[in-house]
Protein backbone atom coordinates (compact mmCIF):
# COMPACT_ATOMS: atom_id res chain seq x y z
CA UNK A 1 0.00 0.00 0.00
CA UNK A 2 0.84 3.54 -0.91
CA UNK A 3 2.65 5.26 1.74
CA UNK A 4 0.88 9.06 2.02
CA UNK A 5 2.30 11.87 4.02
CA UNK A 6 1.00 14.42 3.32
CA UNK A 7 -2.02 14.87 1.16
CA UNK A 8 -2.98 17.64 -1.58
CA UNK A 9 -4.60 20.57 -0.22
CA UNK A 10 -3.17 23.58 -2.28
CA UNK A 11 -5.77 24.59 -4.77
CA UNK A 12 -4.73 23.32 -8.09
CA UNK A 13 -2.61 20.92 -6.37
CA UNK A 14 -5.27 18.24 -6.19
CA UNK A 15 -6.73 18.43 -9.51
CA UNK A 16 -3.36 16.57 -10.98
CA UNK A 17 -4.05 13.55 -8.58
CA UNK A 18 -7.72 13.64 -7.99
CA UNK A 19 -10.26 10.57 -7.68
CA UNK A 20 -13.88 11.68 -8.56
CA UNK A 21 -15.95 11.67 -5.70
CA UNK A 22 -18.59 9.29 -7.35
CA UNK A 23 -15.90 6.54 -7.52
CA UNK A 24 -15.14 6.64 -4.05
CA UNK A 25 -18.51 7.07 -2.32
CA UNK A 26 -18.91 3.83 -5.04
CA UNK A 27 -16.37 2.31 -3.62
CA UNK A 28 -17.14 2.68 0.14
CA UNK A 29 -20.30 1.69 -0.33
CA UNK A 30 -19.45 -1.28 -1.98
CA UNK A 31 -17.21 -2.42 1.54
CA UNK A 32 -19.82 -1.26 3.70
CA UNK A 33 -22.89 -3.19 2.60
CA UNK A 34 -20.37 -6.23 1.79
CA UNK A 35 -18.96 -6.38 5.26
CA UNK A 36 -22.15 -4.40 6.74
CA UNK A 37 -24.31 -7.78 5.94
CA UNK A 38 -22.03 -9.90 8.51
CA UNK A 39 -24.06 -8.30 11.49
CA UNK A 40 -26.62 -10.85 11.09
CA UNK A 41 -24.23 -13.40 11.94
CA UNK A 42 -23.20 -11.91 14.88
CA UNK A 43 -26.40 -11.50 15.88
CA UNK A 44 -27.09 -15.05 15.14
CA UNK A 45 -24.61 -15.80 17.01
CA UNK A 46 -24.77 -13.40 20.05
CA UNK A 47 -28.11 -14.58 21.14
CA UNK A 48 -27.20 -18.35 20.35
CA UNK A 49 -24.60 -17.53 23.46
CA UNK A 50 -27.13 -16.50 25.70
CA UNK A 51 -27.36 -12.65 25.48
CA UNK A 52 -30.12 -10.79 25.57
CA UNK A 53 -31.31 -8.44 22.67
CA UNK A 54 -30.58 -5.80 24.38
CA UNK A 55 -27.04 -6.49 24.96
CA UNK A 56 -26.19 -8.04 21.36
CA UNK A 57 -27.25 -4.86 19.93
CA UNK A 58 -25.83 -2.61 22.84
CA UNK A 59 -22.38 -4.34 21.65
CA UNK A 60 -22.71 -3.03 18.11
CA UNK A 61 -23.37 -0.09 18.99
CA UNK A 62 -20.92 0.85 21.51
CA UNK A 63 -17.91 -1.75 20.59
CA UNK A 64 -18.69 -1.91 16.95
CA UNK A 65 -14.78 -3.79 15.93
CA UNK A 66 -16.76 -7.48 14.24
CA UNK A 67 -13.48 -9.06 15.30
CA UNK A 68 -13.81 -7.95 19.02
CA UNK A 69 -17.59 -9.04 18.94
CA UNK A 70 -17.24 -12.74 17.86
CA UNK A 71 -14.54 -13.11 20.53
CA UNK A 72 -16.34 -11.69 23.00
CA UNK A 73 -19.67 -14.17 22.37
CA UNK A 74 -17.31 -17.05 21.21
CA UNK A 75 -15.97 -17.26 24.46
CA UNK A 76 -18.90 -16.58 26.40
CA UNK A 77 -20.48 -19.32 24.37
CA UNK A 78 -18.03 -22.03 25.19
CA UNK A 79 -18.58 -21.12 28.92
CA UNK A 80 -15.66 -18.82 29.29
CA UNK A 81 -15.16 -16.07 32.08
CA UNK A 82 -16.76 -12.68 31.28
CA UNK A 83 -14.01 -11.19 32.06
CA UNK A 84 -11.70 -13.55 30.29
CA UNK A 85 -13.59 -13.22 26.93
CA UNK A 86 -13.35 -9.48 27.51
CA UNK A 87 -9.82 -8.97 27.68
CA UNK A 88 -9.61 -11.11 24.62
CA UNK A 89 -11.84 -9.09 23.09
CA UNK A 90 -9.81 -5.96 23.95
CA UNK A 91 -6.67 -7.27 23.00
CA UNK A 92 -8.24 -7.78 19.53
CA UNK A 93 -9.35 -4.15 19.09
CA UNK A 94 -6.23 -2.15 20.02
CA UNK A 95 -4.98 -2.36 16.79
CA UNK A 96 -7.99 0.14 15.94
CA UNK A 97 -5.77 2.77 18.10
CA UNK A 98 -2.66 2.63 15.65
CA UNK A 99 -5.16 3.06 12.80
CA UNK A 100 -6.32 6.23 14.68
CA UNK A 101 -2.79 7.54 14.52
CA UNK A 102 -2.38 7.16 10.91
CA UNK A 103 -5.90 8.77 10.31
CA UNK A 104 -5.98 11.48 12.34
CA UNK A 105 -2.80 12.75 9.65
CA UNK A 106 -5.02 11.90 7.07
CA UNK A 107 -8.26 12.95 7.73
CA UNK A 108 -7.01 16.30 9.75
CA UNK A 109 -10.40 17.02 11.34
CA UNK A 110 -11.29 19.42 13.90
CA UNK A 111 -11.15 18.66 17.33
CA UNK A 112 -14.80 18.47 17.99
CA UNK A 113 -15.19 16.24 15.63
CA UNK A 114 -12.60 13.38 16.39
CA UNK A 115 -14.25 11.52 19.11
CA UNK A 116 -17.43 11.16 17.09
CA UNK A 117 -14.97 9.68 14.23
CA UNK A 118 -13.13 7.92 16.86
CA UNK A 119 -16.38 5.09 16.84
CA UNK A 120 -15.51 4.68 12.94
CA UNK A 121 -12.18 3.65 13.17
CA UNK A 122 -12.42 0.41 11.84
CA UNK A 123 -10.63 -2.18 9.16
CA UNK A 124 -12.70 -1.19 6.75
CA UNK A 125 -12.96 2.66 7.37
CA UNK A 126 -8.92 2.45 7.58
CA UNK A 127 -8.26 0.26 4.41
CA UNK A 128 -10.75 2.59 2.43
CA UNK A 129 -8.83 5.80 3.53
CA UNK A 130 -5.30 5.04 2.96
CA UNK A 131 -6.70 3.67 -0.65
CA UNK A 132 -7.49 7.18 -1.37
CA UNK A 133 -4.94 9.99 -2.89
CA UNK A 134 -6.36 13.33 -1.75
CA UNK A 135 -7.76 14.02 1.67
CA UNK A 136 -10.93 15.44 0.10
CA UNK A 137 -11.18 11.61 -1.60
CA UNK A 138 -10.07 10.38 2.44
CA UNK A 139 -12.46 12.55 4.38
CA UNK A 140 -15.07 10.61 2.01
CA UNK A 141 -14.01 7.35 1.64
CA UNK A 142 -13.84 6.87 5.77
CA UNK A 143 -17.43 9.34 5.72
CA UNK A 144 -19.60 7.28 3.48
CA UNK A 145 -17.62 3.43 5.07
CA UNK A 146 -18.30 4.18 8.49
CA UNK A 147 -21.77 5.72 8.36
CA UNK A 148 -23.06 2.65 5.85
CA UNK A 149 -20.91 -0.27 8.17
CA UNK A 150 -22.72 1.16 10.96
CA UNK A 151 -26.25 1.89 9.82
CA UNK A 152 -26.31 -1.87 8.45
CA UNK A 153 -24.35 -3.47 10.69
CA UNK A 154 -26.67 -2.67 13.64
CA UNK A 155 -29.57 -3.25 11.25
CA UNK A 156 -28.72 -6.58 10.51
CA UNK A 157 -27.18 -7.13 14.43
CA UNK A 158 -31.06 -6.61 15.39
CA UNK A 159 -32.46 -8.95 12.72
CA UNK A 160 -30.26 -11.46 13.71
CA UNK A 161 -30.67 -11.50 17.28
CA UNK A 162 -34.14 -11.61 16.36
CA UNK A 163 -34.43 -14.28 13.82
CA UNK A 164 -31.98 -16.22 16.41
CA UNK A 165 -34.88 -15.68 19.03
CA UNK A 166 -37.71 -17.13 16.29
CA UNK A 167 -35.60 -19.92 15.33
CA UNK A 168 -34.77 -21.52 18.86
CA UNK A 169 -31.55 -24.17 19.34
CA UNK A 170 -28.82 -22.43 17.18
CA UNK A 171 -26.79 -25.22 17.59
CA UNK A 172 -29.38 -27.59 15.98
CA UNK A 173 -29.16 -25.22 12.73
CA UNK A 174 -25.41 -25.20 12.58
CA UNK A 175 -25.48 -21.24 13.44
CA UNK A 176 -22.46 -21.24 16.20
CA UNK A 177 -20.76 -21.70 13.15
CA UNK A 178 -21.21 -18.86 11.77
CA UNK A 179 -19.15 -16.49 13.52
CA UNK A 180 -15.78 -18.18 13.09
CA UNK A 181 -16.78 -18.20 9.68
CA UNK A 182 -17.49 -14.82 9.18
CA UNK A 183 -14.51 -13.39 11.11
CA UNK A 184 -11.83 -15.77 8.62
CA UNK A 185 -13.62 -14.42 5.52
CA UNK A 186 -12.54 -11.30 6.95
CA UNK A 187 -9.29 -11.60 7.99
CA UNK A 188 -8.28 -14.17 5.12
CA UNK A 189 -8.13 -11.25 2.41
CA UNK A 190 -5.99 -8.81 4.89
CA UNK A 191 -2.98 -11.94 4.93
CA UNK A 192 -0.68 -10.24 1.72
CA UNK A 193 2.70 -11.19 2.63
CA UNK A 194 4.77 -13.85 4.35
CA UNK A 195 4.94 -12.23 7.74
CA UNK A 196 1.27 -11.91 8.15
CA UNK A 197 0.18 -15.52 7.11
CA UNK A 198 3.08 -17.04 9.19
CA UNK A 199 1.33 -15.21 12.35
CA UNK A 200 -2.17 -15.88 11.15
CA UNK A 201 -1.06 -20.26 10.97
CA UNK A 202 0.45 -19.68 14.43
CA UNK A 203 -1.76 -18.09 16.51
CA UNK A 204 -4.21 -21.11 14.43
CA UNK A 205 -1.88 -23.35 15.98
CA UNK A 206 -1.82 -21.77 19.45
CA UNK A 207 -5.37 -20.95 19.65
CA UNK A 208 -6.41 -24.88 18.62
CA UNK A 209 -3.52 -26.88 20.21
CA UNK A 210 -4.35 -25.09 23.93
CA UNK A 211 -8.07 -24.96 23.26
CA UNK A 212 -8.65 -28.40 25.25
CA UNK A 213 -6.39 -27.52 27.94
CA UNK A 214 -6.79 -24.07 28.80
CA UNK A 215 -9.78 -22.39 29.86
CA UNK A 216 -12.05 -21.11 27.08
CA UNK A 217 -10.94 -17.26 26.35
CA UNK A 218 -8.05 -17.74 27.41
CA UNK A 219 -6.42 -19.63 23.99
CA UNK A 220 -7.40 -16.82 22.86
CA UNK A 221 -4.98 -14.29 24.16
CA UNK A 222 -2.46 -16.54 24.33
CA UNK A 223 -2.75 -16.61 20.64
CA UNK A 224 -1.95 -13.10 20.72
CA UNK A 225 1.71 -13.93 21.09
CA UNK A 226 1.58 -15.00 17.67
CA UNK A 227 2.60 -11.27 16.13
CA UNK A 228 5.79 -10.50 18.71
CA UNK A 229 7.07 -14.51 18.02
CA UNK A 230 7.15 -14.69 14.27
CA UNK A 231 9.00 -10.68 14.18
CA UNK A 232 11.34 -11.70 16.61
CA UNK A 233 12.36 -14.83 14.57
CA UNK A 234 12.07 -12.73 11.64
CA UNK A 235 14.62 -10.08 13.20
CA UNK A 236 17.06 -13.05 14.12
CA UNK A 237 16.65 -14.27 11.17
CA UNK A 238 17.69 -11.07 9.16
CA UNK A 239 20.21 -10.45 12.08
CA UNK A 240 22.21 -13.83 11.29
CA UNK A 241 22.37 -13.03 7.76
CA UNK A 242 23.50 -9.94 7.75
CA UNK A 243 26.49 -10.71 9.83
CA UNK A 244 27.07 -13.82 7.63
CA UNK A 245 27.03 -11.10 4.81
CA UNK A 246 29.64 -8.96 6.70
CA UNK A 247 31.82 -11.83 7.92
CA UNK A 248 31.80 -13.19 4.11
CA UNK A 249 32.78 -9.18 2.84
CA UNK A 250 35.49 -9.62 5.98
CA UNK A 251 36.71 -12.72 4.64
CA UNK A 252 37.12 -11.45 1.07
CA UNK A 253 39.10 -8.76 2.10
CA UNK A 254 41.39 -10.86 4.36
CA UNK A 255 41.96 -12.91 0.69
CA UNK A 256 42.64 -10.06 -1.26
Amino acid sequence: MTEQTALPDAPGTEDACAKPDAAVVRDALGVGLAVGLSGFAFGVTSAGSGLTLAQTCALSLLVFTGASQFALVGALAAGGNPLTAAAGAFFLGVRNAFYGLRLSQLLALPRAVRPFAAQWVIDETTAVALAQPTRRAVRIGFTVTGLTLYVLWNLTTLLGALGAEAIGDTDAWGLDAAGPAVFLALLAPMLKNTTERAVAALAVLLGLGLLPVLPAGVPVLVAALAAPLVLWARGRRAGGAEDGAVRGAAEGEGER
